[in-house]
């Protein structure tokens, strides 16, 4: 049997979704992967460096009312991390996407303290990914982020599924709230009405710009480019429109034409061995197409590959637990090694 002291910094909705998560499972996890486990420090802006050695109870983390057991809390991370003898770090704080931090911080302290880190935060791999796979591999742990994209298990399947094959570009739906915002308008509604919509949802921050001014697609893009396409794509090299701009008879007209707008990231390989280009931006697309299988929160993403046509992948309507499933699974394939 393993044992993990497991830490989560950030403890939002996807940190709670995955504690509860880890909870369902702890048979599962138990008697198919030998795993054991134990929550041993949070940490939150509001709560500050959150320590139980012994472990936290399950209702604490349920509840989100979580205190501290030692007598002098940590003043940093790192302190906490030593304080918390941490196996494995989740990170899972805001997205910054013009520089990633604090997020690439955090996982650069957890790999220092000997954690493995695994985050469903994008900046680490766009602005940091060859850093922190090298500090990773130096101290002999994992760096993994299955979580960052659409909730699709993107890396794992490149890793696992397809060795050898080599990605030439693709695209994809990978911003849900600009779909339901489009859906809202498509439908009668108006761009405010399908901003609160995707709010109510819980796919949307209260300043909804990181989504519909096509940034967490922008960086989604370079999180896959740089990781699978082996690239060094900034996001000013990507090129950005989001839906703002796109007026509401514009949007209704293309519904009724059968060819309606949707947010698509795409990026491709100049040529063997060139620049890889990118771009965000709305298109008009038909049913023909595999992003006209997104509905609602629903994603999808295409790859173009060497030795295959093509492949889709599609997330049906993820939510807060698919998130989490894919921290759960990085967690599974750390333990597994």
């Amino acid at each position: 049997m393993k044992h993990f002291n497991l830490c989560f910094l950030g403890f939002g909705n996807v940190g709670r979704a995955l504690a509860a998560l880890l909870v369902r499972k702890r048979e599962e996890l138990r008697e198919q992967f030998g795993i054991e486990w134990r929550v041993t420090g949070v940490a939150t802006r509001r709560a500050g460096w959150l320590v139980a050695p012994e472990g936290f109870e399950t209702s604490e983390l349920a509840s989100g009312e979580i205190s501290s057991r030692i007598l002098l809390p940590p003043s940093n991370v790192s302190e906490w991390l030593a304080a918390a003898r941490c196996d494995v770090l989740f990170e899972t704080t805001s997205l910054e996407p013009l520089a990633g931090e604090p997020a690439i911080s955090h996982v650069r302290a957890g790999l220092r303290a000997g954690a493995h880190v695994v985050t469903a935060n994008k900046g680490t791999i766009v602005h940091a990914y060859r850093e922190l796979s090298e500090l990773a591999s130096e101290a002999g742990r994992r760096f993994l982020f299955e979580a960052t994209v659409s909730d699709c298990p993107v890396f794992s399947l490149f890793r696992e599924a397809l060795p050898c094959a080599r990605l030439l570009g693709f695209g994809g739906v990978l911003n849900s709230t600009t779909n339901i915002i489009l859906e809202e308008i498509e439908t009668g509604g108006t761009f405010d009405e399908g901003v609160r919509r995707a709010q109510d949802l819980g796919v949307t921050e209260t300043d909804p710009a990181h989504d519909v001014d096509g940034w967490d697609s922008a960086v989604k893009t370079c999180a896959v480019v740089n990781v699978l396409m082996n690239a060094r794509l900034k996001l000013e090299d990507v090129r950005r429109a989001g839906i703002r701009d796109l007026s509401i008879e514009e949007v209704r007209a293309a519904r009724a034409e059968g060819q309606p707008y949707r947010l698509i990231a795409r990026a491709h390989r100049e040529g063997e061995g060139g620049s890889v280009t990118a771009s965000v931006g709305p298109e008009r697309i038909d049913a023909s197409s595999p992003f006209a299988l997104t509905a609602g929160t629903s994603l999808v993403v295409h790859f173009e590959l060497d030795v295959l046509p093509g492949l889709t992948l599609i997330a049906h309507r993820p939510d807060l637990q698919s998130t989490a499933y894919g921290l759960l699974a990085d967690f599974i394939n750390i333990a597994k090694d």
